[in-house]
Protein backbone atom coordinates (compact mmCIF):
# COMPACT_ATOMS: atom_id res chain seq x y z
CA UNK A 1 0.00 0.00 0.00
CA UNK A 2 1.47 3.65 -0.85
CA UNK A 3 1.86 5.78 1.94
CA UNK A 4 0.44 9.54 1.46
CA UNK A 5 3.45 10.81 0.97
CA UNK A 6 3.81 8.66 -1.60
CA UNK A 7 0.48 9.51 -3.60
CA UNK A 8 1.07 13.11 -3.30
CA UNK A 9 4.56 12.86 -4.81
CA UNK A 10 3.93 11.19 -7.69
CA UNK A 11 1.54 13.74 -8.88
CA UNK A 12 2.67 16.51 -11.08
CA UNK A 13 3.44 20.31 -8.96
CA UNK A 14 2.59 21.86 -6.20
CA UNK A 15 3.83 19.35 -3.72
CA UNK A 16 2.37 22.09 -0.91
CA UNK A 17 -1.22 20.98 -1.62
CA UNK A 18 -0.45 17.66 0.02
CA UNK A 19 -0.30 17.18 3.88
CA UNK A 20 2.68 15.37 3.86
CA UNK A 21 4.86 15.54 7.35
CA UNK A 22 8.38 14.79 6.87
CA UNK A 23 8.74 12.28 10.00
CA UNK A 24 6.21 10.12 7.60
CA UNK A 25 8.77 10.21 4.60
CA UNK A 26 11.54 7.88 3.56
CA UNK A 27 14.69 9.25 2.38
CA UNK A 28 13.94 8.70 -1.14
CA UNK A 29 10.56 10.63 -0.49
CA UNK A 30 12.18 13.67 1.58
CA UNK A 31 14.55 14.19 -1.49
CA UNK A 32 11.97 14.49 -3.91
CA UNK A 33 9.61 16.63 -1.99
CA UNK A 34 12.97 18.71 -1.19
CA UNK A 35 13.25 18.43 -5.63
CA UNK A 36 9.99 19.29 -6.51
CA UNK A 37 9.38 22.72 -3.85
CA UNK A 38 13.44 24.02 -2.88
CA UNK A 39 14.96 22.73 -5.78
CA UNK A 40 11.85 23.36 -8.58
CA UNK A 41 11.41 27.29 -7.16
CA UNK A 42 15.10 28.29 -7.25
CA UNK A 43 15.00 26.96 -10.87
CA UNK A 44 12.15 29.17 -12.00
CA UNK A 45 13.68 31.54 -10.39
CA UNK A 46 17.44 31.57 -12.20
CA UNK A 47 15.02 31.53 -15.44
CA UNK A 48 13.37 34.47 -13.99
CA UNK A 49 17.23 36.50 -13.46
CA UNK A 50 17.14 35.60 -9.95
CA UNK A 51 20.58 33.26 -9.46
CA UNK A 52 20.66 33.22 -5.67
CA UNK A 53 18.02 30.50 -5.07
CA UNK A 54 19.83 28.42 -7.23
CA UNK A 55 23.69 29.03 -5.83
CA UNK A 56 21.76 28.80 -2.27
CA UNK A 57 20.88 25.27 -2.58
CA UNK A 58 24.38 24.09 -4.27
CA UNK A 59 27.43 22.95 -1.99
CA UNK A 60 29.81 25.29 -0.67
CA UNK A 61 32.31 22.13 -0.65
CA UNK A 62 34.40 21.14 -3.60
CA UNK A 63 34.67 19.41 -5.81
CA UNK A 64 31.14 21.22 -7.53
CA UNK A 65 30.70 21.07 -11.48
CA UNK A 66 28.56 22.04 -14.51
CA UNK A 67 28.64 20.35 -17.72
CA UNK A 68 26.49 22.78 -19.46
CA UNK A 69 24.81 23.07 -22.34
CA UNK A 70 25.72 26.81 -23.00
CA UNK A 71 28.91 26.97 -20.47
CA UNK A 72 30.86 24.77 -17.81
CA UNK A 73 32.84 25.45 -14.94
CA UNK A 74 34.64 23.65 -12.01
CA UNK A 75 35.35 25.02 -8.73
CA UNK A 76 32.93 27.54 -6.20
CA UNK A 77 34.87 30.42 -8.38
CA UNK A 78 33.69 29.76 -11.57
CA UNK A 79 30.29 28.46 -10.29
CA UNK A 80 29.80 31.61 -9.20
CA UNK A 81 30.01 33.19 -12.10
CA UNK A 82 28.66 30.96 -14.03
CA UNK A 83 25.63 31.24 -12.50
CA UNK A 84 25.83 35.31 -12.67
CA UNK A 85 26.13 34.73 -16.00
CA UNK A 86 22.82 32.81 -16.52
CA UNK A 87 20.78 35.64 -14.40
CA UNK A 88 22.00 38.41 -16.32
CA UNK A 89 21.15 35.91 -19.18
CA UNK A 90 17.47 34.50 -18.20
CA UNK A 91 14.26 36.49 -17.62
CA UNK A 92 10.48 36.50 -18.55
CA UNK A 93 10.04 32.72 -17.37
CA UNK A 94 6.46 31.43 -18.75
CA UNK A 95 6.91 28.26 -18.32
CA UNK A 96 9.35 25.85 -16.39
CA UNK A 97 8.69 22.09 -16.39
CA UNK A 98 10.80 18.99 -15.12
CA UNK A 99 10.05 15.11 -15.99
CA UNK A 100 12.10 13.10 -13.82
CA UNK A 101 12.79 9.66 -15.54
CA UNK A 102 15.17 8.48 -12.56
CA UNK A 103 16.39 9.02 -9.26
CA UNK A 104 17.64 7.55 -6.19
CA UNK A 105 19.00 7.93 -2.50
CA UNK A 106 21.82 5.94 -1.09
CA UNK A 107 22.99 7.43 2.39
CA UNK A 108 24.21 11.26 1.89
CA UNK A 109 24.18 10.83 -2.11
CA UNK A 110 21.44 11.27 -4.83
CA UNK A 111 20.99 11.66 -8.54
CA UNK A 112 18.02 12.73 -10.48
CA UNK A 113 17.96 12.35 -14.40
CA UNK A 114 15.55 13.48 -16.69
CA UNK A 115 14.12 16.37 -19.22
CA UNK A 116 13.75 19.69 -18.39
CA UNK A 117 11.21 22.21 -20.12
CA UNK A 118 11.72 25.48 -20.66
CA UNK A 119 10.10 29.10 -22.40
CA UNK A 120 12.12 32.07 -21.39
CA UNK A 121 13.19 34.83 -22.61
CA UNK A 122 17.42 34.37 -23.18
CA UNK A 123 19.57 37.55 -23.90
CA UNK A 124 15.76 39.47 -24.76
CA UNK A 125 14.76 36.80 -26.88
CA UNK A 126 11.94 34.40 -26.40
CA UNK A 127 13.37 30.99 -26.74
CA UNK A 128 11.29 27.22 -25.77
CA UNK A 129 14.04 24.40 -25.64
CA UNK A 130 14.68 20.94 -23.74
CA UNK A 131 17.76 20.21 -21.63
CA UNK A 132 18.35 17.11 -20.78
CA UNK A 133 19.72 16.92 -17.20
CA UNK A 134 21.22 15.01 -14.81
CA UNK A 135 22.36 15.71 -11.31
CA UNK A 136 23.91 14.48 -8.08
CA UNK A 137 23.34 15.85 -4.62
CA UNK A 138 24.82 15.48 -1.57
CA UNK A 139 23.03 15.76 1.76
CA UNK A 140 25.64 17.97 3.82
CA UNK A 141 24.50 18.96 7.55
CA UNK A 142 21.38 17.43 6.92
CA UNK A 143 20.57 19.50 3.90
CA UNK A 144 20.30 18.58 0.01
CA UNK A 145 23.49 20.35 -2.08
CA UNK A 146 23.67 19.95 -5.34
CA UNK A 147 27.38 19.34 -6.15
CA UNK A 148 27.03 18.70 -9.73
CA UNK A 149 25.14 19.16 -12.67
CA UNK A 150 25.25 17.84 -16.57
CA UNK A 151 22.75 19.26 -19.14
CA UNK A 152 22.52 19.57 -23.00
CA UNK A 153 20.02 20.28 -25.77
CA UNK A 154 17.80 17.80 -26.49
CA UNK A 155 17.75 17.92 -30.50
CA UNK A 156 14.92 16.89 -32.74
Amino acid sequence: MKSVASACLAQPMPLALCKVHPEDMSDREEFLAWFRTSLYEAELALHNGDPAPRRALWSRNDPVSVLGAWRSAVGQKELDELFAFLGRSFSNCTSYAVDLHAFDVVGDMAYTAGLEHTSASVDGEPRTYTLRATQVYRRESGEWRVAHRHGDTVTE
